[in-house]
């Protein structure tokens, strides 16, 4: 449990975690700031190894070390440099990518992928375990799950989308969703297929709002799904998926299967005290692609980095601090970008027909150059005025070509009308 005063958490590991109420009388001494960081994935690896390297004294607790969330294992390129991620943890480089409509309509969304440039897919245990590592390398300590009182300044929730530590402090819920996927083995011919390509599959059949995926892992391939929807209709979602792959996946066999909750949208309140809430637990996924390996371990350093920065400038790690170092950094240059997938799936992942309109745009070459300079490099680029415009044009006429536009004005009409009809009876 995290103590706060009069608070008190809860942590996955099941020991206490108090939080000193003079940190900085105890700064004053000279002793080095000391956080437990509760969750071993990549925000907690990344914070941990931020704290330590600064000097701190990182606490890494991890209750399941073996085991790690289930994940489509997709990084931006940026990531690798960024990371310091080495190359031979990287399974596959995909190269192909194929988005395809309820309809089956493929759309090869690979033609304006830069040269020299790929997707690297890796195994969540291998990364997660990589990241640990190099925490306790550069000092931080790794907390099995141990059972005792552990006295610290600051707490950093890392432990997932059921935060235990964000429900205790009262950091406010947020819808998730489930994340289901089987590992399969394929035989050899089979694999060779899937060597360098990545699928994803849109429709109401394989998730009402989100999508199916066949990604390739290094002797498997991952098949899985995600939805809001409830948990009995993950099996529905995920059989469907496999008879969209068809013969693709035919003689595979299952390996391993996985679930795990992921955010929908960042949480109510991220800093609450001195304990600061990043990854999945903070709500860093975004809606429309479902992507939150980069941006766990991006908010796991930023936040490490902050909590560093402030004690050695005041000797103290303070809420206020903590909103100006940490949150003030991480929204200024991510949320734009979040809200701008989460207006993407609301637009297009309302129904099939949205979805085939979204699958007739992933075939426009200036689509696929702007999605990779923001995907591969993290970064929302100034569109080209013209191409915007052009952007716009076929966005319409898409929707229009599936029928969205057009049921939507219908919508607004008899909405219209209804008003009318109220205003005449008054």
């Amino acid at each position: 449990m995290v103590t706060m005063g009069a608070a008190t958490c809860h942590s996955p590991a099941r020991f206490a975690v108090s939080c000193s109420s003079n940190s900085s009388a105890s700064a004053a001494t000279g002793r080095p700031l000391r956080v437990a960081v509760v969750g071993g994935g990549p925000a907690g690896a990344s914070a941990a190894e931020a704290l330590a390297s600064s000097g701190a004294q990182a606490f890494l607790v991890e209750r399941s070390p073996a085991g790690a969330k289930p994940c489509g294992g997709a990084i931006p390129l940026c990531m690798v440099d960024e990371f310091a991620i080495p190359r031979e943890l990287v399974d596959r480089r995909v190269t192909r990518m194929r988005v395809l409509s309820p309809s089956n309509l493929a759309a090869d969304f690979s033609r304006a992928l830069p040269p020299g440039a790929h997707i690297p897919m890796l195994r969540r245990e291998v990364l997660d375990s990589f990241l640990r590592r190099r925490a306790a390398d550069a000092g931080a300590t790794l907390v099995p799950g141990l059972r005792g009182v552990l006295e610290v300044d600051a707490v950093v929730g890392a432990d997932g989308a059921n935060s235990r530590v964000a429900r205790e402090v009262g950091a406010g819920d947020y819808t998730t969703a489930i994340a289901f996927q089987e590992r399969i083995r394929l035989p050899d011919a089979a694999m060779g297929y899937y060597d360098d390509l990545a699928e994803m599959y849109v429709g109401g059949d394989v998730s009402p709002d989100f999508y199916g995926w066949v990604f390739p892992k290094c002797d498997h391939v991952a098949v899985g799904t995600g939805t809001v929807c409830a948990k009995p209709e993950i099996k529905r979602l995920q059989t469907a998926i496999r008879a969209r792959a068809g013969p693709k996946i035919a003689g595979g066999q299952v390996i391993k299967v996985e679930a795990h909750p992921i955010p929908e949208h960042p949480r109510p309140r991220r800093v609450v005290g001195r304990v600061a809430l990043v990854g999945d637990a903070a709500g860093y996924v975004t809606r429309c692609s479902g992507e939150g390996i980069y941006f766990a371990a991006k908010s796991g350093r930023l936040c490490g980095q902050a909590m560093a920065e402030e004690w050695a400038r005041t000797g103290a790690v303070t809420e206020a601090g903590l909103k100006r170092g940490y949150l003030r950094r991480w929204d200024d240059e991510y949320l734009l970008m979040f809200r701008f997938l989460d207006l993407l799936q609301q637009v297009f992942y309302g129904g099939n027909a949205g979805r085939e309109a979204l699958v007739e745009m992933c075939a426009d070459e200036y689509v696929q150059r702007r999605t990779f300079e923001s995907y591969l490099y993290k970064r929302m680029v100034p569109g080209e005025p013209l191409g915007e415009l052009r952007l716009l044009w076929r966005t319409v006429a898409s929707m229009m070509r599936c029928g969205v536009l057009g049921r939507e004005v219908e919508r607004l009409r008899r909405v219209e009308r209804q008003a009318r009809e109220l205003q005449l009876r008054v």
